[in-house]
């Protein structure tokens, strides 16, 4: 009876040994109970947080928004001054007036040289008719001459006659190559014209985008955090004046390279979220990190050593959350969550990713 009461007590530590090895496996996920719903708690709420500074200097007149108050894409949340900015936009445009007036000014004069190409082309023409009657009054002259009919003095007022219409008609042609340098020195001079008209125009429409930056503007829908900007504070371009964390969010799972194997694009995947007692949403995988985590890392670990111990690497899986849920709009940047991906389901998405290759 007594060896019998040994034996039995031996058989049952065995198997509560055995039952507890295999509770510890089944508990740890470890062959031959490894699950195909891969969980880590190594994941978190992200969201495309800005931080909003200005791009000007100047003295905060105004802040139209508390902290955490929810706010629409475009909305006004504080303002900067804008009485020198104006002035400046003013002094821009007065400028570029002016850049605009000797460019037409520029124009009047361009008409006016070609007025005088023209009027040196028609002095010109009418040198050459002088020139012409001239040399025939000489001819005649020449020939009475030769006969006797006519005297010395009229063929020397002729041959005069002659010398002056040629000395006009090469007065003529000296005035019109004055006419065209002049007249392609003013054409040349609108490059510069236009190239300061331009240089005008620019700087009013920097002007006008410096007013512009002294109201600070929401760039999308969301909520700000913290607002640090105060009426009367003289802030410089990039201070930050308020953060705002956008509505739009997803979750980041930092899982095990060993825990990836089996996971694609377009899987269905949950979380619980620890700062609403472990409310559950749903999500998809949408894509996987191009590089572990330690890649991204500042300071890059070095395993090229004697002693080598292997780590578990870490690979950023970004899930997008389906919309309509419940309590949805309570999920924020930074939110601590513990992610579940079902490995054995997929859907389209991940079938084609699987078609692929990816």
């Amino acid at each position: 009876m007594t060896a019998f009461k040994t034996h039995l007590a031996s058989w049952i530590a065995v198997f509560i040994g055995v039952s507890g090895a295999v509770l510890a496996l089944y508990a740890w996920g470890l062959p031959p109970f490894h699950s195909p719903v891969e969980t880590t708690d190594n994941a978190y709420v992200r969201g495309k947080v800005a931080m909003l500074s200005p791009r000007i200097s100047g003295y905060v007149t105004a802040v139209l928004v508390q902290d955490f108050q929810r706010v629409k894409a475009g909305q006004e949340l504080a303002r900067i001054d804008p009485d020198i900015y104006r002035r400046r936009l003013e002094q821009a445009q007065s400028n570029a007036a002016v850049q605009q007036a000797a460019l037409d000014g520029w124009k009047q004069k361009m008409a006016t040289a070609e007025a005088r190409v023209r009027a040196a082309a028609a002095q010109i023409a009418s040198g050459q008719a002088g020139l012409k009657a001239a040399q025939a009054r000489w001819d005649r002259v020449s020939a009475l001459v030769q006969r006797g009919v006519a005297s010395q003095k009229e063929r020397d007022d002729a041959r005069a006659a002659l010398d002056q219409s040629a000395a006009a008609v090469r007065q003529g042609e000296a005035a019109l190559d004055v006419a065209r340098q002049d007249e392609e020195t003013t054409r040349i001079s609108r490059q510069s014209l236009e190239a300061a008209v331009a240089g005008a125009e620019a700087a009013v429409q920097l002007a006008r985008l410096d007013l512009d930056s002294t109201r600070i503007v929401a760039p999308a829908d969301g909520r700000v955090g913290e607002v640090g900007a105060r009426v009367g504070q003289y802030v410089a371009a990039g201070t930050q004046l308020m953060g705002l964390a956008p509505d739009q969010v997803w979750v980041v799972a930092n899982f095990k390279e060993t825990q990836v194997r089996h996971m694609l694009a377009g899987q269905p995947a949950s979380f619980t979220v620890d700062a609403l007692g472990g409310l559950r949403f749903q999500g998809r995988i949408d894509s996987f990190s191009p590089a572990t985590a330690s890649e991204f890392s500042v300071l890059k670990t070095d395993n090229a050593t004697g002693n080598f111990t292997k780590i578990v690497q870490r690979v950023p899986v970004r899930i997008l959350i389906d919309p309509d849920q419940p309590q949805l709009e309570r999920l924020t940047s930074g939110l601590s969550v513990v992610a579940s991906v079902d490995t054995t389901r997929t859907n389209g998405a991940g079938a084609r990713v699987a078609e692929t290759g990816r």
